[in-house]
């Protein structure tokens, strides 16, 4: 078993075996925000901080058997002591955790959540119920805005799926469109369907333009940085200039949107072709814009 699954059995363990699922959430992202290196990233949803990562393991745990689920609670079917399992760092994280927040309700730890860590707190639909004008503002002060027209590049490789949502979020993007040829991916929450929805849920739009990708049997034997020079140079000899119409169509979508991001899968700019087509975009005569790689 994954040990991050083991750090959500531990701390139901803790509560008696059931925790109510909003509290599930915030007293989970309590835990990572004191390690050293965290098991879970969180994003800013409509309740506040919240782990798809964390709640894709709850619902396969779930389909096993291993926890139990009503319409407000995840329960545990375990009765190995996890606990016992953890890091004796995370023992005294979770310990600690259970002293300090164990009494608070949903809505309580929603409100102190909301006040220490008002960023994730900028999606809630609750937060102007819970919190005093003052705290409200607060958290409307640190809502990323900017005026500013800039093409963004992203890569996913390496990171989680909640840290490169929340680059798009600081960043303020509007549009995140997919330069893949092929969008598939084996890392959860990257391929076409479920990074749409995931981006749909945080107010930020999605396109794919398969034609401005490379196909995956030209991306073979990628060893050297010399084997994606010579990947490039034929894509920038073949590709680009067949594809001006959907260059134009990305630019357009630009100065309609003033801020989005190209996405591919490389984390390194130099070794994805995003590189290429932003660079591309960039030389087209009625381009007057920023271009940053994130």
């Amino acid at each position: 078993m994954f040990y991050r699954r083991k750090i959500i059995l531990a701390l139901l363990q803790l509560f008696d075996g059931q925790i109510d699922r909003i509290s599930l959430q915030k007293l989970l992202f309590l835990f990572t925000q004191s390690q050293t290196k965290a098991e879970y990233d969180f994003i800013p949803y409509k309740f506040g901080c919240y782990s798809y990562s964390a709640n894709a393991d709850l619902t396969t745990m779930v389909r096993r058997g291993i926890l139990s689920e009503t319409s407000s609670h995840f329960i545990s079917n375990e009765t190995t002591d996890y606990f016992e399992m953890l890091k004796k760092e995370d023992k005294k994280l979770m310990l600690k955790v259970k002293n300090n927040y164990g009494k608070m309700s949903a809505n309580a730890l929603m409100k102190y959540t909301y006040i220490n860590f008002p960023y994730w707190a900028i999606n809630s639909i609750k937060a102007k119920e819970i919190l005093t004008a003052e705290q409200f503002e607060k958290i409307n002060k640190i809502r990323p805005k900017s005026e500013d027209i800039v093409l963004f590049t992203i890569g996913y490789e390496g990171i989680s799926l909640e840290e490169y949502l929340n680059r798009l979020l600081k960043n303020d993007v509007k549009l995140l469109v997919d330069v893949r040829y092929n969008p598939l991916s084996m890392k959860y929450g990257f391929s076409k369907k479920q990074l749409q929805r995931y981006c749909n849920s945080l107010g930020i739009e999605y396109i794919h333009f398969p034609e401005v990708g490379i196909a995956s049997e030209q991306r073979q034997a990628l060893n050297t940085q010399s084997d994606y020079d010579k990947l490039f140079a034929v894509y920038r000899k073949n590709t680009l200039p067949k594809t001006m119409d959907t260059q134009l169509q990305i630019l357009n979508l630009l100065k309609t949107n003033k801020r989005i991001a190209l996405t591919c899968f490389e984390s390194n700019i130099c070794q994805c072709h995003r590189k290429y087509l932003a660079e591309s975009i960039e030389r087209l005569p009625d381009f007057k814009y920023k271009v940053k790689h994130i």
